[in-house]
């Protein structure tokens, strides 16, 4: 880890991991986030998703890698999360 991502994790800045789905635009990742949510008559749980952009300034990532990413000032109308480490690197 570098120092700028040290220092992010350890101000406790909120941070979500997720999948990358897309590295097809400039400097930008689409990761998908998952999460599950008890349905409140049922009890079941369900699967969402949502999907986010992501500032990837090296463009280290790539397709099915597992990232954290954490919020940062807009960067475009859509984007407005950063690359912060690269969790686990998708099998070739």
């Amino acid at each position: 880890m570098s120092n700028e991502t040290a220092a992010v994790v350890k101000r406790g800045a909120r941070t979500l991991t997720g999948k990358v789905v897309s590295t097809k635009m400039d400097k930008t990742i689409a990761v998908v986030i998952e999460r599950m949510v008890k349905h409140e008559t049922y009890g079941k749980y369900l699967r969402r998703s949502t999907k986010l952009l992501a500032h990837d300034e090296e463009k280290s990532a790539r397709e099915g890698d597992t990232v954290m990413i954490t919020p940062c000032r807009p960067l475009s109308r859509r984007k407005s999360w950063r690359l912060l480490s690269i969790v686990e690197r998708a099998a070739q």
